[in-house]
């Protein structure tokens, strides 16, 4: 290789760096709480909703409209929030470097990421749909098969799953920490921190604060529920009273506000055609009654998910309607004995019915407190996202 080749290869490299990072070094921390959250004096962020004025649990019966929230995760600080936007985001959490937590959760997707099954590390997909991270805070479970019990326990699955981020513990810790950005941004949100080193509970504990900060509770629908009734349409007002009928039951497991119970529900879902049957909740709680079960899922922010069901095999919601309206197991493979959940069963809803349910579940959907992608982040990567999208 000749000078000018040499040359010609070193600002080749330089222009790639250049164009890859960014001086990252006048990052600072948020000091005010994402919106729909209220700072306290000793600095922890405490969520504020009109849902918190009603007390009852269960008012007005399954499916009442002011009906109070579930204990939630918050009290994190500012700076805790704000640190774990930039990890969410930040590609240099995986084994390599390209695939972020918003890689399969996507803000403008729902916190979805619009694929049947999530694609992996190694680019193949994965088992399962990805879930939204809409309302998590409020939520005891999480994963389709309920198997973490908290959103640290949930976010170590895909950071070292060798088939989603591939990462580990002690490679994770060396990048982060060889980040000086990242080292001065921990220590701004962990001010306690007793030496200038990042712990992995740092880690999870700012991604929890972030997560839990993703609030999505001023629908439409709840505009209707807090009083405002123009707020809905007569088809809309049509479709939430089958929804919340016992003919269609819908509302006893999707059960407002947050269109959950938290529960695992064996339905008789089917699977994309090229896949066995998932035994789901059954591997989890080693419980043969819960084969082919599955956490509910909130139906909030519905109309940006799709597709649907843990296998995502319904592309839209009026296939969801219509396949609980088309009886109790038809899609339950003939070698598969299922203990079918006792809601699901044979409603004979008409198809004007169907598409007012369809409709009323559009007003779920509510955006408005949607956190921003980071512009840049410490690590000096693209946010995953954007490297998506120049790719």
């Amino acid at each position: 290789m000749n000078k000018y080749s040499s040359i010609t290869l070193f600002l080749a490299v330089v222009f790639l760096t250049t164009c890859k990072k960014e001086n990252t070094s006048n990052i600072k921390l948020a000091q005010h709480c994402p919106p729909g959250f209220e700072l306290t004096a000793d600095n922890k962020c405490l969520c504020r909703s009109l849902y918190h004025q009603y007390k009852s649990l269960n008012n007005a019966g399954v499916g009442g409209l002011q009906t109070g929230l579930p204990k939630m995760r918050d009290g994190f600080s500012p700076q805790q929030i704000d640190l774990g936007r930039y990890l969410f985001f930040d590609p240099v959490l995986s084994g390599n470097k390209k695939l972020s937590c918003a890689s399969c959760h996507i803000p403008q997707k729902g916190f979805s990421d619009g694929l049947a099954r999530s694609t992996g590390f190694n680019g193949l997909p994965l088992n399962r749909a990805a879930p939204t991270l809409w309302n998590v805070a409020f939520l005891k479970s999480f994963f389709w098969d309920g198997r973490a019990t908290t959103l640290e326990e949930q976010m170590q699955g895909p950071l070292y799953a060798e088939n989603e981020m591939n990462n580990t513990e002690s490679n994770l810790l060396a990048t982060l920490n060889s980040i000086d950005q990242y080292r001065e941004l921990f220590m701004q949100a962990f001010p306690d921190k007793k030496k200038n080193e990042i712990q992995l509970h740092e880690i999870y504990t700012a991604i929890a604060a972030f997560e839990a900060s993703l609030i999505s509770l001023n629908s439409r629908y709840d505009l209707y529920a807090h009083g405002f009734h123009q707020a809905l349409k007569p088809n809309e007002i049509e479709g939430m009273n089958v929804f919340r009928s016992f003919v269609a039951r819908c509302a006893e497991c999707h059960t407002p506000p947050l269109f959950t119970n938290q529960q695992i529900a064996v339905l008789g879902t089917p699977e994309q055609d090229d896949l066995p049957f998932d035994p789901g909740a059954e591997k989890t709680f080693n419980d043969p009654s819960m084969r082919g079960g599955f956490k509910v899922p909130t139906l909030r922010n519905i109309a940006k998910t799709a597709p649907y069901m843990h296998s995502g095999k319904f592309k839209s919601l009026k296939e969801v309607v219509e396949f609980y309206n088309k009886g109790r197991g038809h899609a339950v493979p003939l070698n598969e004995k299922l203990s079918l959940h006792w809601h699901i069963w044979e409603p004979s809803l008409t198809a004007t019915e169907i598409e007012c349910v369809t409709d009323f579940l559009q007003t779920l959907t509510d955006e408005s407190f949607l956190p921003s992608t980071p512009e840049k982040l410490p690590s000096g990567f693209l946010p995953s996202d954007k490297q998506n999208q120049i790719q």
